[in-house]
């Protein structure tokens, strides 16, 4: 049974890459749909600044920890088995283990031109899994309205995980909107389809480990980044320090 801890009083899901992928393959053959948070800094404070994402999250069968912040502060509170899941890894992880159960995916969001490049890359990766659709939808709304076609095509397919990419926020609330209606676990990977697609080179594994990873992506997507990091990080550094002194006092 996996465990749900608090980090600044918002749900992360501790569990190894495998045993977060084996409970969304569970969930996803017993048809009972849901979805799945890939959590950073960068989501957790947003949720604090809106209710909605907060409900969103706590509303989440798993919310994983993609930053290692995450994975500091639980450790932090002693729980030294919290590991660092990223959503690139655990959708490598699941396409790993669809191909081998034979169950359908399919992956929603991004480009055209991305979801080319990853259907090249998951052909030669992992030829025998089975992906029902690459569906890049035009723009939504960051609170969207359900479409049921949308429904009647995604559930028609027969996909039982889909790989939602339209970014934080927007992925949360659709995957939200769009559950009930679903019987396929959503899971909002974000970048993930870049980095798994190629087309933005993921930083090197020593980087990963060190925790250097968000450096990498300030120097290759400093436009996109810099501002989030900016007004996201120090906020989540005194909120966990500020957590931290508060249980010292207690």
């Amino acid at each position: 049974m996996l465990k749900t801890e608090r980090v600044i009083d918002l749900p992360v899901t501790v569990g190894s890459v495998e045993s977060l992928a084996s409970e969304v393959i569970q969930v996803a053959r017993d048809g009972h749909g849901g979805y799945v948070c890939v959590a950073n800094v960068h989501m957790v404070i947003n949720a604090r600044r809106d209710s909605n994402l907060r409900k969103v999250m706590e509303e989440a069968f798993l919310v994983t920890p993609d930053g290692l912040p995450l994975v500091w502060s639980l450790r932090q509170q002693g729980i030294l088995e919290a590991k660092r899941v990223t959503g690139t890894d655990l959708t490598l992880e699941l396409c790993k283990l669809s191909e081998k159960l034979q169950i359908s995916v399919g992956f929603y969001g991004s480009t055209i031109d991305t979801l080319s490049a990853l259907k090249g890359q998951l052909s030669d990766q992992y030829p025998a899994l089975k992906v029902v659709f690459y569906e890049s939808p035009s723009e939504l709304p960051l609170h969207p309205v359900v479409d049921l076609t949308v429904v009647d095509y995604i559930n028609k397919s027969g996909a039982k995980i889909v790989f939602v990419g339209l970014g934080c926020p927007k992925q949360e609330y659709w995957m939200a909107a769009y559950a009930p209606h679903l019987s396929a676990v959503l899971i909002g990977i974000g970048a993930a389809l870049n980095f798994i697609s190629g087309t933005v080179t993921r930083a090197p594994s020593w980087m990963q480990n060190m925790g250097l990873e968000w450096l990498h992506r300030l120097f290759t997507e400093p436009r996109k980044i810099w501002k989030r990091y900016a007004t996201t990080n120090p906020v989540f550094i005194w909120l966990v320090m500020k957590e931290f002194f508060k249980s010292k006092v207690k």
